[in-house]
């Protein structure tokens, strides 16, 4: 295993090496012209991002489910991003999961020793019953952390799909998986605090992960969230523009039409098709859900 004082997440940065001396505004600016390149380091991945999410998306038409794991902040982006799905895109809570070192406990009160354990890492994932359809996301801005390790390699005895997200090229993490992806995002404003540059990568690569897998796996119609879940008034709204969006309707007869269908899917076949709510599902559940394909276009 590489010294973790080797590492590039691990290494001095000489463009703050002053910034308790700075004011408070030139603090702010050191920090924020880092987080600029966060993006420039994410965008040089894309190809492997796509590679993921296309992988991703083929296993989930086998009946395969998305895993994250990870320790400490790379954990909890992993649960937030899951834990975001079944709202947004109206998805079973067991189609992407969140899986952190140290359990539940730890997204609020630090667990790290948990992620020395590759043991651990494999017990935790083997309790989710992680098949050879599934993808595992092991995250670890290190790229070295044995927790991680532990759970990918037992993934990959079952066959599952191993993708491997780190911050360190050539990381153990990115060895171990069958997609690399590596945002290189280098030395942090503090040194080690990989929750700054090395956490933003991390959650613009997860944002990408899940949405794009949803995008092509029929959740989302041009630009539009039309599996959205509507559980309170906030999202009963967007159902509601979501529906006049996509079919030109005012909001009135947006809402006669959600009423009467159920879901905002439905709403839109109904209208664009001029057909009732029972047609309309049944279209979408022979086009797999995709409105796309339902609307010709």
């Amino acid at each position: 295993m590489i010294a973790l004082a080797a590492l590039l997440t691990e290494s001095r940065n000489p463009a703050t090496e002053g910034i308790d001396r700075l004011s408070t505004l030139e603090m702010l600016t050191a920090i924020n012209r880092e987080d600029q390149t966060v993006a420039l380091a994410v965008e040089r991945e894309l190809a492997a991002i796509a590679r993921a999410v296309d992988a991703i998306a083929e296993r989930f038409g086998r009946g395969g489910r998305l895993f994250y794991i990870g320790a400490g902040t790379s954990g909890r982006l992993g649960v937030l991003d899951a834990s975001e799905c079944p709202p947004t895109f109206s998805v079973a809570p067991d189609l992407v999961q969140g899986v952190i070192a140290g359990g539940d406990r730890a997204l609020r009160l630090s667990s790290e020793h948990s992620e020395d354990s590759a043991a651990e890492g494999a017990s935790d994932v083997k309790g989710l019953g992680l098949g050879e359809h599934d993808t595992l996301v092991g995250i670890a801005a290190s790229g070295r952390t044995p927790y991680v390790l532990g759970a990918m390699a037992y993934a990959k005895e079952l066959g599952a799909l191993t993708v491997g997200l780190s911050c360190v090229p050539g990381s153990e993490v990115a060895l171990a998986a069958e997609i690399a992806i590596t945002p290189a995002t280098g030395a942090e404003v503090i040194t080690g605090s990989t929750r700054m540059k090395a956490g933003t990568a991390t959650k613009l690569v997860l944002n990408m992960l899940s949405t794009g897998v949803m995008i092509r796996t029929g959740a989302v119609y041009g630009n539009l969230m039309v599996n959205v879940r509507p559980t309170n008034a906030k999202l009963v709204d967007r159902a509601h523009r979501i529906i006049m969006a996509a079919t030109g309707c005012d909001l009135d007869r947006a809402t006669a039409l959600f009423g009467a269908g159920g879901s905002v899917k439905t709403a839109i076949v109904m209208e664009r098709l001029g057909v009732e709510a029972e047609v309309a599902e049944a279209r979408l559940a022979e086009a797999g859900g995709r409105l796309g394909v339902v609307l010709g276009g």
